[in-house]
């Protein structure tokens, strides 16, 4: 297991929390339980949706089987400098680390030196959330 994942079970899961589906970090959207039946235990089918790619995604399992939770850290960073049209320098605001990342398409012309933006940081890949007033 490493530090960007949690264990859990598939019966703990509620809408609104994440998964980790075929290596994605996944938001669930959906999820049901079936009865036991004579042939085993509850089998869980649950619907999410990536927050890499946005395709739907379905986890098949039994509801006791073990599953990850990607952790989710969020983050206020303040921008730098601005390096040509594609890269950003940024600056975490809590512990004054400097880092670069590309400039997503969404966000293109509207990030400012000296903007500061909402950041999440899932399982090593950080993404722009908002761009703050």
């Amino acid at each position: 297991m490493s530090d960007e994942v949690n264990q859990g079970t598939v019966k703990d899961l509620k809408e609104g929390r994440y998964v980790v589906i075929d290596g994605e970090p996944c938001r669930v959207v959906g999820i049901d339980i079936s009865k036991t039946g004579k042939h085993g235990s509850h089998k869980a089918r649950v619907e999410a949706i990536s927050l890499f790619s946005g395709t739907k995604k379905t986890l098949m399992k039994p509801a006791d089987a073990t599953i990850e939770i990607p952790i989710l850290t969020k983050k206020a960073v303040q921008v730098v400098a601005i390096l040509g049209n594609e890269k950003l320098q940024l600056m975490d605001l809590s512990t004054y680390e400097v880092f670069e990342m590309n400039v997503p398409d969404e966000f293109k012309g509207k990030i400012v030196q000296g903007a500061e933006l909402d950041l999440q940081d899932v399982m090593g890949k950080k993404t722009i959330m908002r761009v703050k007033e």
